[in-house]
């Protein structure tokens, strides 16, 4: 039986992801590291679409998650056809404020997983002729972002990583989309309810309904990588033609650097 996986599929983009997927006829695997809510949307989109709908519980920050992940679908003979690497974390704070142990907690959930996934997975299409991934990278990928250091970095990993899927997987009919989205409203920015709506109304926030259905549409055009969003598409333009230390003019501003003191 053909599934699309979804890893970080319990909430946010991920869930609207299973949702507009099995909206479209395609049976999904929600992969996350929330046991019972991975259970409740699984059986929620079953009901809803009609679909097969599995749900697996997965620590993607493990070493050995992929693996895990695979082997699981190899024993309950799940053929996945299409992969969505989307699970991830944004944390806001100076580097030598964070703790060290978030180093490898965010480059094995944002690299290592993701890169085996398409490794074990992507073997596997190749045999059988075809296959599609998605891979969510970010608009931070184009240059260094203060604040978020190390989820900047891993975004543009996965920015160099898939467009190097893209150029070996296309002769084994294979696509490989890359989706590079700004701020996007879910609960990985706590933010008021009347912020967002703020946000959302000038465009600088999106709703991850409508990422998502950006995200499928480029994979179904088998595009090599989209940008949603018309501020998104500024900001990524910005940031490709100015030189990184652009920014520093900007740290010295007082106002700046009393808030970048409180992360």
């Amino acid at each position: 039986m053909k599934f699309t996986l979804i890893t970080g599929a319990s909430s946010g983009i991920g869930l609207c992801y299973a949702e507009q997927f099995a909206e479209k006829g395609n049976n999904v695997i929600v992969v996350s590291n929330q046991r019972e809510r991975n259970e409740e949307v699984a059986a929620d989109i079953k009901q809803r679409f009609g679909v097969e709908a599995v749900a697996l519980y997965s620590d993607l920050s493990q070493v050995d998650a992929a693996e895990q992940i695979y082997e699981w679908c190899k024993e309950h003979e799940y053929e996945v056809d299409t992969l969505v690497s989307n699970a991830g974390i944004l944390q806001f704070g100076m580097f030598l404020n964070t703790k060290p142990s978030m180093a490898e907690f965010i480059t094995n959930l944002h690299c290592v997983t993701p890169a085996k996934l398409c490794r074990l997975f992507g073997e596997d299409m190749r045999e059988r002729g075809g296959g599609r991934i998605l891979i969510m990278s970010s608009m931070t990928a184009w240059t260094p972002y203060i604040t978020v250091s190390y989820y900047a970095a891993t975004k543009a990993y996965l920015k160099s990583f898939a467009q190097s899927l893209w150029y070996e997987f296309r002769p084994h009919n294979i696509t490989v989309t890359t989706v590079y989205p700004g701020a996007v409203d879910t609960p990985l920015y706590t933010l008021e309810e009347k912020h967002r709506k703020w946000l959302r109304a000038i465009g600088f926030m999106m709703r991850p309904e409508k990422m998502a259905k950006a995200g499928i549409r480029a994979l179904d055009r088998r595009r090599r990588s989209t940008i949603p969003g018309l501020f998104t598409k500024v900001a990524v333009g910005a940031c490709w033609l100015l030189p990184a230390h652009a920014i520093l003019p900007v740290l010295k501003i007082p106002a700046i650097k009393r808030l970048l003191e409180k992360l």
